[in-house]
């Protein structure tokens, strides 16, 4: 069995434009309302978001190769380089450092040219000791053993491998990802987002480094995206929907490289999985967006400096039971303050007594239901 770099027509992609469409056009619309969404929200808001996407592709991306990474480090690495003043940061190490570097590089400088020294030092930051796990590799620079040719894209657990396809020899690498990156850094009539669909198998089957091809082959296509959204901004995470339907990514991926030039069917995956991505990104911003509607809803409050530090926490999701005694111990006032504020806070139709009884008084959020001005209690919560 040939695969697809073989084929005499390589590497001339073709697909049916028309089993596209319909896809193509559901993903344009849900991408036009995610971004309508977010541009009338603040700059602060807007960064709270990008930081939880980024944070989510950086995690899930490595998640897909099997490897995990400290979250509160990831979002601590990204905070930092974003310029974001948030609470709770701790130190990252330089491992979780480069792979945010990577992402954030693609994706800040979405406009800049792909080269060959930006894809090697991408590699070098993915990792900074020259080794994956235990074993030697080489870094910041095409693969180049050939003893080791042909290489094997594999995934799975030691012993238990799964062979997907078989890479071109380290010969020819440097021609290929020439190539590549020409086509990449052209302008052409190609719609944007088919452009990211056909970069990342474009790359993942050139398969150019000793380790972290698909991890590169997520952000060259983040970058694609970005350019796409013409933003450097990220509110939905491609590599978490991947990771979701990891089987079916490898699947399709192998599928893919034993077929001929017609690679229609990985175009139809790749645009099902980045809609259902923009669909779900309502659970990863969803909490951003109901805050600034919150906050709206508090601009028609009067709110002393202890009552907006508490909804503040509230709305950045307050862990265990809110009652007066967490209140005076938080805001460093009197019990009986305590009480006062929170008093008046229910007169003001922000807070509820938790109907689920107990020991001591509890207190939530009143939930708003369709205008930020109709707010209800909802005692499920």
């Amino acid at each position: 069995m040939k695969y697809i770099y073989q084929h005499p027509d390589w590497p001339n992609f073709t697909w049916d434009q028309e089993r596209l469409l319909k896809l193509l056009a559901n993903v344009t619309h849900h991408q036009g309302r995610l971004l309508g969404r977010m541009e009338v929200l603040g700059f602060q808001l807007q960064a709270e978001a990008t930081l939880q996407a980024m944070t989510i592709e950086v995690i899930k991306s490595n998640e897909i190769e099997g490897q995990t990474l400290d979250a509160d480090q990831v979002r601590s690495s990204i905070a930092r380089r974003l310029g974001m003043d948030i609470a709770g940061l701790v130190p990252s190490d330089r491992h979780v450092d480069g792979v945010v570097e990577v992402i954030l590089d693609a994706t800040r400088k979405y406009k800049e040219s792909l080269t060959i020294d930006r894809l090697c030092a991408w590699q070098s930051a993915l990792f900074p000791s020259g080794r994956s796990g235990m074993q030697k590799i080489v870094v910041g620079a095409w693969r180049d053993n050939k003893a080791y040719d042909p290489m094997q894209v594999v995934s799975g657990a030691m012993g238990k491998e799964r062979v997907h396809f078989q890479a071109p020899s380290s010969e020819v690498l440097d021609h290929e990802m020439r190539q590549f990156m020409s086509w990449f850094n052209s302008s052409n009539d190609l719609h944007p987002i088919l452009k990211a669909a056909i970069a990342h198998l474009w790359f993942v089957t050139i398969h150019p480094f000793d380790d972290g091809n698909g991890r590169i082959a997520r952000t060259i296509a983040d970058m694609q995206l970005a350019r796409a959204d013409g933003t450097p901004q990220r509110f939905y995470s491609m590599s978490a929907q991947i990771r979701m339907e990891r089987n079916d990514y490898y699947d399709i991926l192998e599928k893919t490289q034993k077929r001929s030039m017609d690679i229609t069917v990985w175009l139809e995956w790749f645009l099902g999985c980045l809609d259902r991505a923009l669909m779900t990104a309502d659970t990863t911003t969803g909490g951003v967006i109901e805050k600034a509607r919150y906050w709206e809803y508090l601009l028609t409050k009067n709110l002393n400096d202890r009552q907006r530090l508490m909804m503040n926490l509230l709305l950045d999701g307050f862990v265990g039971k809110l009652n007066s005694s967490k209140w005076a111990k938080i805001t460093k006032c009197s019990q009986d303050t305590a009480l006062r504020d929170i008093q008046d806070l229910m007169n003001q139709n922000v807070l509820a007594k938790e109907q689920s009884g107990g020991r001591s008084t509890t207190y939530i959020l009143i939930k708003l239901e369709g205008t930020s001005k109709n707010p209800v209690y909802d005692s499920r919560s």
